[in-house]
């Protein structure tokens, strides 16, 4: 009796099946559900492609699983690493799966939940490890989980905890939609309560009590009035950025406040510390309470160093600096430096329509595959 394919061996045989065509491996890839917290599923079949490349032509790959992340290295003794990174899971869905093919704009697309954060980017990934055969460096390919949440629950920053000596590498390349072009680094990201203090009284006898509401007028100029820096870290030029990004206060429709709160989002250049960050915000703001409630630090791009300015001149095109925060700030924090790179638009990551041109997935796969396998025979899309 011949038994019937699990399902987890059917995605697997889906997934490799499709290795050669990038596109159509974006496809099947958003065809597996993976909400932040349940990646199971990809995972598993992830893993399995993974394996089967390592006993094929290829070199052979170590493989290590962590809860629902995957990291994947190559042990050829070569004199530089390279690490390029994905996450597996993706926002809810929102009756964008299955995946359609669909002309956008006069473009042929992949649309759906995942096509372009960043499905197309574990597809580029799956595709050069299947198509890898001389790779002039190694390699370390990393998948994770829950990238779309809480940043504790992280499944990168879990891998860095767990197994840091499996990221080493000389430069790290973040999957990330970025128009298959670069986007060097990133800019760091605070956020801090800003609070002012009143006295409370009837708004009836207003005399009596003091509007902490009214005392955040000044908060609000000094932001209003604010000139951001444009700072170039390695060649590029970050702009940073100040925001009011919330304000609660009041008792009740007929009490004068004794408090008042303004959330401030501060985007900082990835020459600046954190610390440096906050004492800034300080600095603004004198005599204010000022509770820090999120900080991530930035990334450099580290174009200076020879290795990302090779990839750079591989793919071609301007770098452009990477203004929002991603997790390459995790690959810098580990003294690594890093660069996003993927197909896809960020402008319509998360929406009902997502998608990602087909154009850009088989480019961006092309150009990794040229960068760590210069000389590569065969097709990747």
């Amino acid at each position: 009796m011949t038994s019937t394919p699990s399902i987890a061996d059917q995605d697997a045989a889906g997934l490799l099946a499709a290795c050669d065509d990038p596109v159509e491996l974006t496809a099947r890839l958003c065809d597996l559900p993976s909400v932040s917290g349940d990646e199971r599923r990809i995972a598993d079949a992830v893993e399995a492609v993974l394996r089967s490349i390592s006993s094929g032509d290829g070199p052979a790959l170590t493989i290590v699983r962590d809860g629902d992340a995957l990291i994947a290295r190559t042990e050829l003794g070569r004199d530089e690493r390279v690490l390029v990174a994905g996450h597996l899971d993706t926002v809810p869905i929102e009756d964008n799966v299955p995946s359609r093919r669909r002309m956008v704009d006069g473009r042929e697309v992949v649309w759906g939940r995942g096509a372009c954060d960043m499905k197309a980017g574990v597809a580029m990934q799956l595709a050069v490890a299947h198509a890898l055969r001389e790779p002039s460096r190694d390699v370390t390919w990393v998948f994770y989980d829950h990238e779309e949440v809480d940043a504790s629950l992280n499944g990168l920053g879990r891998l860095a905890r767990n197994h840091p000596e499996l990221l080493a590498a000389d430069l790290a390349i973040l999957g990330e939609p970025s128009n298959a072009g670069i986007e060097g680094g990133c800019n760091g990201t605070i956020r801090v309560e800003v609070t002012t203090t009143g006295v409370r009284a009837h708004s009836a006898r207003a005399f009596m009590g003091v509007n902490a509401i009214h005392a955040a007028a000044p908060i609000l100029s000094t932001l209003a009035e604010y000139e951001p820096q444009t700072v170039t870290v390695d060649g590029l030029d970050y702009r940073e950025s100040l925001s009011a990004v919330g304000i609660s206060g009041g008792v009740a429709g007929n009490v004068v406040p004794d408090e008042c709160t303004v959330l401030v989002n501060y985007r900082f250049a990835p020459s600046t510390t954190g610390r440096q960050a906050e004492e800034h915000l300080r600095g603004l703001f004198p005599g204010h309470g000022l509770r820090v409630v999120d900080l991530s630090e930035g990334a450099r791009p580290g174009l200076d160093r020879p290795i990302a300015a090779q990839f750079a001149a591989a793919v071609g095109g301007t770098v452009a600096p990477k203004l929002g925060w991603t997790d390459v700030a995790r690959f810098s924090a580990l003294g690594i430096p890093a660069l996003n790179f993927g197909p896809g638009d960020p402008l319509f990551a998360h929406r009902a329509d997502e998608h990602v041109p087909t154009a850009e997935v088989v480019a961006a796969t092309r150009a990794l595959l040229a960068f760590l396998q210069p000389a590569a025979a065969g097709s990747a899309g």
